[in-house]
């Protein structure tokens, strides 16, 4: 009897347990079954959010404009949740902000290059390709670059004639379009140039800033005309259209003066006291000078003999006419060459970033310098 007695009891205890341990399996069943549904559902959010993100890189990759709806807020919130859950990340990038899209953008420079060496080769580069035309056309085509409407005897050709045989004509004009290239930027540098020193000029004499400013803007007017000019001269040339070569060619000469005059009076006004000044300043004044002076004597010239061959068909009236052309053209030249006095050490640079950045960047090196 004691045995059935206990055998009972032992059974009703397993039964006992074992219902303890069903009921333990139907708790951590439902446990995971619920932890299942709440990852699922927070999965869901964060996958919405990577979603959103991936769309507002597209807006900043297009250039568009980003929502701004409650929708950024809400993927923000699934996203830190589903960071939370998961433990497979520190963090979400965060989103995206409304700002201009250059604001995303790394800093990256992507040329830097020597304004000094830029300007050599941009000044040197028509002078060695006149100096080469000049000495293959007297050499193998001589009659050719002689002809003139007066057929009286010459010896010294000029630049329209030696520059618009063949095959001349095709290396003139590739020299002087790698040479119009820099020109135009170089045309506002100089224009930023002298605008820096206005500051100094307004704690001088103020009352000449205005002066100074306009004539800021009629240097670049004259440089940006002259450049024009000169392609236009040399891509139509004098046997082509002489009319509208001649009429061009007038324009690159007054132009040519105006800037060199305009240029020198801005100097004075700028340094008004020279001995202040660097040796390479003061050199690059000395032959701006010399260099307009040269110029205008060679103008005077120029004119005088294009007067005796045209009207009265003068021997070498002609030849001298070309000679004043080379000295004014070389001396228009060497003028622009003076800019490596102006900026020795300079130099050119392509940068990517959001601007307000990259002037910070700048302010910054300027401080820590002085």
């Amino acid at each position: 009897m004691s045995y059935a007695v206990r055998a009972e009891v032992e059974s009703s205890k397993d039964l006992q347990d074992l219902s303890d341990k069903t009921d333990g399996a139907g708790d951590s069943t439902g446990a995971i079954l619920r932890n299942t549904k709440q990852l699922t559902a927070t999965l869901s959010l964060s996958q919405q959010a990577n979603e959103q993100l991936k769309d507002e890189q597209l807006y900043c990759a297009t250039g568009a404009k980003l929502p701004t709806t409650s929708t950024l807020a809400d993927s923000a919130a699934a996203a830190a949740a589903a960071t939370a859950v998961t433990n497979t990340m520190s963090s979400l990038p965060s989103t995206p902000s409304t700002s201009s899209t250059s604001a995303a953008l790394p800093i990256a420079v992507y040329y830097l290059a020597s304004f000094h060496q830029i300007c050599v080769v941009t000044a040197l580069l028509p002078l060695v390709t006149l100096f080469i035309c000049f000495v293959t056309a007297y050499v193998f085509q001589y009659d050719d670059v002689h002809e003139t409407h007066c057929r009286v005897y010459n010896i010294v050709p000029s630049i329209s004639a030696i520059t618009g045989v063949s095959p001349q004509r095709y290396f003139w004009r590739l020299s002087i379009a790698l040479h119009i290239g820099p020109r135009l930027p170089i045309a506002f540098v100089y224009k930023n140039f002298y605008r820096s020193m206005l500051s100094n000029l307004q704690q001088r004499q103020p009352h000449l800033v205005p002066k100074a400013d306009l004539m800021i803007k009629l240097i670049l007017v004259l440089n940006l005309i002259e450049v024009s000019s000169l392609g236009g001269v040399t891509y139509i040339s004098n046997r082509e259209n002489y009319p509208i070569h001649e009429k061009i060619f007038i324009t690159f000469m007054v132009c040519s003066l105006c800037y060199m005059l305009a240029t020198i009076k801005l100097h004075e006004i700028l340094f008004e006291d020279e001995s202040k000044l660097l040796p390479m300043q003061r050199e690059s004044i000395k032959w701006k000078r010399i260099l307009f002076i040269t110029s205008i004597l060679s103008t005077v010239g120029l004119l005088v003999f294009f007067a005796k061959h045209r009207f009265y068909c003068h021997d070498l009236a002609f030849s001298w006419f070309a000679f004043f052309e080379y000295v004014i053209a070389i001396a228009n030249m060497l003028f622009h060459f003076t800019i490596i006095w102006d900026f020795p050490s300079q130099f050119m640079l392509i940068v990517q970033g959001p601007k307000e950045k990259i002037e910070d960047i700048f302010k910054r090196a300027i401080a820590k310098c002085d």
